[in-house]
């Protein structure tokens, strides 16, 4: 007996689809401008400085989010789709291509296309959401893949990886983001409770919580084990002194700031799971 044949989804199912992934890319391209506009966010980019880099400003970001936003209703539609991890690659490096085309080169989201990516593809998936759901399937469905490779030899996370022993951005997302879950989503959550009324405050306690937990190959790569090291300490430092529980918090903050772009530190690993965590929190039913 010959198998029956697939039906195809109807113009309304299709077009409800598309809706959908447009929904889940512009959640994603919001996250990513949140994360831009945080400050004080140590060394990294901000519409107030650039902190502790020369190639890019905020106006680069935004060109960037603005340039890869189509690329994220692609993911969403595939992981919809179950496609396989090699179409999600695919799309992802023509996201980076157009990235590029709109910063003259600059690599300003290439972690955030690969791990804020692979959570559009989860939530096109995932219509409705529990807690955990999103890191859970990118774990079940892509993690065995994503440590499989390719790897870019000659990009610096890479590099950094090899020379220091650590697993970086792939071992955070096959595990299925457990820093996104133990650490950023509580920090957000605390910083709401503590300034209901500020959300860069909330940002901020995520940001430096996570600095303080991630194993960052942006920081090793910019200042050896030294400034990965110094970088982890100022921030742990901030938040077991009570984060922005403290009534100086912008100004110990800030401080942190500087001391990171006078050692040109910039912990952009932290800054993707910090646009991660927002579009985690908004897109997941709270526990």
């Amino acid at each position: 007996m010959s198998a029956r044949p697939a039906i195809p989804p109807c113009a309304g199912e299709e077009d409800h689809r598309v809706a959908a992934a447009a929904a889940i890319a512009r959640a994603a391209a919001a996250a990513l401008r949140c994360e831009l506009d945080t400050y004080p966010k140590p060394g990294l980019v901000s519409p107030v400085d650039s902190g502790s880099h020369a190639d890019m400003d905020a106006g680069t970001f935004r060109a960037s989010a603005a340039a890869i936003t189509p690329f994220f209703a692609d993911l969403a539609l595939a992981g919809a789709a179950a496609a396989p991890m090699p179409a999600l690659r695919r799309i992802g490096l023509d996201a980076e291509a157009a990235m590029r085309a709109a910063t003259g080169g600059v690599n300003t989201h290439r972690g955030a296309i690969f791990g804020l990516g692979l959570l559009c593809a989860a939530a096109g998936a995932l219509p409705a959401a529990a807690a955990g759901a999103l890191g859970r399937l990118v774990r079940e469905r892509y993690g065995e893949a994503i440590l499989a490779g390719p790897v870019l030899l000659h990009a610096p996370g890479a590099r950094a990886r090899r020379r220091h022993g650590v697993g970086g951005a792939p071992a955070e997302a096959a595990a299925g983001f457990p820093a996104l879950y133990r650490v950023g989503l509580p920090a957000l959550r605390r910083g709401r409770r503590l300034h209901p009324g500020d959300p860069d405050a909330a940002r901020v306690e995520t940001c430096l919580a996570l600095i303080a937990h991630l194993e960052d190959t942006n920081l090793l790569h910019r200042g050896g084990p030294e400034g990965y090291a110094f970088a982890r300490m100022q921030a742990a430092r901030f938040i077991t002194d009570g984060g922005v529980a403290q009534p100086d918090w912008r100004d110990r903050a800030q401080a942190i700031h500087h001391a990171f772009v006078a050692r040109n530190l910039s912990p952009g690993g932290a800054a993707d799971l910090l646009a991660m965590t927002l579009f985690v929190d908004g897109f997941e039913a709270a526990p």
